[in-house]
């Protein structure tokens, strides 16, 4: 139509630096255009536009620091100097306030890894980190790199389970465990953490047990095709 013009996908958002202080603008992606084409089955979104998670790390062009809205909303002075000693004092600033590629944001969330580790941050907010960063090499079609991270990405979120002593109530998490496992080879492994969501009577998440029973009969339908010995749990499914 004549004199309609396309809605800009980005907006900035003034942001207050957790570590130097100083205030900076950042882009969002609007939330009318948040909507994903598809989705794989460890949560991986694939859009027609801008892709949100391209901005979700928020890097301060004042002093480097890079963080979420869900990481530690402020420092102490100790994980202050923490950062300037591991990170801060030999760190190139940049500014990625604006549009961001493939390749920036895959910096961002490096950065991100970087500063949650050295300031002891949660290990949750670390885990989505790595997995955010295997997501980005998927996108460009870089599978050992993708590997690799989600090999990163399982070993911690296995820690979260361990520390936060989930029990029924994160069915979430249990099914991303067996889904790494999975996408690993490590069907045997996946078998157990799929199972813990299918059967545990606490767990009352439909949509996380629906996908566990779609995940349980794929990964059977993998095992049988090399000729792999089923587990006695899949046996009597």
């Amino acid at each position: 139509m004549e004199g309609t013009t396309e809605l800009e996908p980005l907006y900035t958002i003034k942001i207050t630096c957790p570590q130097c202080d100083e205030e900076f603008k950042t882009s969002r992606v609007r939330p009318s255009m948040k909507r994903a084409s598809r989705r794989d089955s460890d949560f991986c979104a694939y859009y027609q536009h801008e892709n949100p998670d391209f901005y979700v790390v928020r890097m301060c062009p004042h002093c480097g620091f890079a963080s979420t809205e869900n990481s530690q909303a402020t420092l102490t002075d100790r994980q202050r100097e923490l950062y300037m000693e591991q990170i801060g004092s030999r760190l190139i600033k940049r500014d990625m306030g604006g549009h961001r590629t493939r390749e920036q944001a895959l910096e961002s969330y490096k950065f991100a890894l970087m500063c949650a580790q050295a300031i002891g941050d949660r290990e949750r907010i670390i885990a989505s980190f790595l997995q955010h960063i295997a997501w980005i090499h998927r996108y460009g079609g870089e599978t050992e790199q993708e590997l690799r991270f989600l090999r990163y990405c399982l070993d911690s979120y296995i820690k979260v389970y361990q520390i936060e002593s989930v029990s029924g109530g994160d069915a979430k998490l249990l099914y991303l465990i067996g889904e790494l496992h999975r996408r690993l080879g490590e069907f045997n492994e996946a078998v157990k953490w799929f199972s813990r969501v299918i059967h545990d009577k606490r767990i009352t998440d439909s949509a996380m047990i629906r996908a566990s029973r779609e995940q349980w009969a794929l990964l059977r339908e993998q095992m049988l095709s090399k000729n792999m010995d089923l587990p006695e749990e899949m046996k009597e499914s």
